[in-house]
């Protein structure tokens, strides 16, 4: 009888505890940690492919601008791809 008093009977393995509700919560959790690499990988893979395409605005503004001739435009634009 002492034993069960202790502790309201919450000790070791009594009581409720989470139950199926503490499953639940670590489900959304794993979702949610899933979700967020996933975005970030979109994200890193979004923001990185535009080197290419930021290069080649850079030789059209310098054509565009007359700093270089249409045969250094055409060299340097099949360099770039």
């Amino acid at each position: 009888m002492g034993w069960h008093m202790y502790n309201n009977g919450m000790g070791w393995g009594m009581g409720w505890g989470m139950g199926w509700v503490g499953g639940l919560y670590m489900l959304i959790i794993f979702v949610l940690i899933v979700i967020g690499g996933i975005a970030v990988v979109r994200w890193a893979l979004k923001s990185g492919g535009g080197g290419a395409d930021s290069a080649l605005e850079i030789l059209k503004r310098r054509y565009a601008q007359g700093e270089i001739s249409k045969e250094q435009f055409e060299e340097m634009k099949k360099d770039i791809h």
